[in-house]
């Protein structure tokens, strides 16, 4: 068939002023398809989208393929692509979408990068790109929301600029790299919902705890030798003790000085002083709940979707859905003190990190799994929808006015310390029947690896 929009992977679509219908889509995928990428492909000018990954393609990507000004979407990742990336690449107006991940590519990112305005996605993962990472790129981008730059040869600082990208959202991929010097303060401009992966580089210094450095957990900044400093298991010494160095005038000449406190006593200390605040904090918590009523608690019968097994008045699909259902409930819902939070009316979602924030029904709607139970609740483990997961620890017991004011009294005062041994508490949720405490989620830690280090 000579007509290529019967062919298999390509779409067409009829373009006004031509008789025919015009190539506007090619999808040839995990196809075993095999030599150069064929420079012809630039003159199918209405071309939108073209997607050839996985595939064996090698050689260079050809400067013609950019006269294909329609282009919005270039999918070329899973090849064996060699040479540089071309800088008339931004003769592509509306390009968004560039993922060329997964092949050989080198040299270094061309500055006129920032020329692609539109662009939304930058994914060069799995390259042999080098060099310093240009700063004066990403100002230029507002819209990009997707930059992974990771498993490359990347050197010298990560650009402060790069904290300019306020439309970026999901991970910022900068891992597996040589980047080095200090974290720049300014990465913590970018939106709350960011996670970092700067996982396997050579950085160094102090990590910020201002703004969304504050939202990270402890893989984010993994195999940096040098880095220190919250939430790595790891204090920064920036000053040696003063008293090492201090002497007695009236002393004989045969006296030692006094010695420094050793690393691991120093390690002991601070780790009895987080557990001692942590163990506080709950046991008051404790002491609010403990006399709770279990037939007014409002649970969930069924399974829940991590597979927990409870008893109660409704059935959710979702492990706080019953908070959803007691609020819809309309016996649950008569409301004589006119919504007062001391626990007649609906419940309260409140953020004591103001950086940090999400919905009541995202947190509904979010898949969980159960970490734990004690006597102090149930422990889960929730994946919001922007992908940060968070710990949530879910309490019983009554409501009422008093209780409310002291509940919220010591929570606020407990999301107050900071420390690198004791999680930080981000939110807190008070309805009549269901308290919850949301707090940072840290994996595969314990009191012993802080310990050792």
């Amino acid at each position: 068939d000579e007509t290529p929009c019967n062919w298999s992977g390509v779409s067409c679509k009829n373009i006004s002023g031509f008789p025919d219908p015009r190539v506007v889509g090619v999808a040839v995928s995990a196809k075993n398809l095999r030599g150069y990428i064929p420079s012809e492909l630039g003159n199918l000018i209405y071309l939108r989208r073209l997607n050839l990954h996985n595939n064996f393609f090698y050689g260079s990507i050809p400067d013609q393929l950019f006269n294909a000004t329609s282009l919005h979407s270039l999918f070329l990742y899973g090849n064996n692509l060699s040479g540089s990336l071309p800088p008339s690449i931004c003769k592509l107006p509306r390009l968004q979408n560039l993922d060329l991940s997964y092949n050989s590519l080198s040299g270094s990112l061309p500055e006129n990068l920032k020329n692609c305005k539109q662009l939304q996605r930058l994914i060069l993962a799995q390259n042999k790109f080098s060099g310093e990472i240009p700063g004066g790129i990403w100002p230029e981008l507002d819209n990009l929301v997707q930059l992974d730059l990771s498993s490359n040869e990347f050197k010298g600082p990560i650009p402060s600029a790069i904290g300019e990208l306020n439309s970026l959202s999901g991970t910022l991929n900068l891992s597996y790299n040589h980047l080095s010097g200090n974290l720049p303060k300014s990465l913590g401009d970018l939106p709350v919902t960011v996670s970092f992966d700067l996982r396997n580089n050579n950085l160094s210094g102090k990590i910020p705890e201002t703004g969304s450095f504050a939202n990270q957990g402890p893989t984010a900044f993994l195999n940096n030798p040098l880095l220190c400093g919250f939430p790595l298991q790891k204090s920064c010494n920036n000053s040696s003790t003063s008293s090492s160095g201090t002497q007695n005038s009236g002393t004989n000449s045969g006296e030692t000085q006094k010695k420094g406190l050793s690393p691991g006593l120093i390690i002991l200390i601070s780790a009895a002083d987080a557990g001692g605040v942590a163990l506080i904090g709950l046991i008051i918590v404790y002491i609010y709940w403990k006399n709770k009523d279990s037939s007014n608690s409002c649970s969930c019968t069924g399974k829940t979707k991590f597979g927990d097994n409870n008893k109660g008045k409704f059935c959710s699909v979702c492990p706080f859905g019953c908070i959803n259902e007691c609020r819809n409930n309309d016996s649950e819902l008569e409301d004589n003190e006119k919504g007062e939070k001391s626990g007649k009316g609906e419940g309260e979602l409140v953020a004591i990190d103001k950086g940090f924030s999400f919905e009541l029904d995202e947190l509904l709607r979010a898949s969980a799994y159960v970490l734990g139970k004690s006597g102090l609740g149930i422990v889960y483990k929730v994946v919001l929808g922007n992908g940060i997961p968070v710990a949530v620890r879910r309490l019983g017991g009554e409501g009422g006015e008093q209780r409310y004011k002291e509940f919220v009294a010591e929570v606020q005062a407990i999301g107050k310390v900071k420390h690198p041994n004791v999680v930080k508490l981000r939110a807190y949720y008070w309805a009549p029947d269901e308290k919850l405490l949301i707090s940072d989620f840290i994996s595969n830690g314990n009191l012993a690896n802080a310990i050792r280090g």
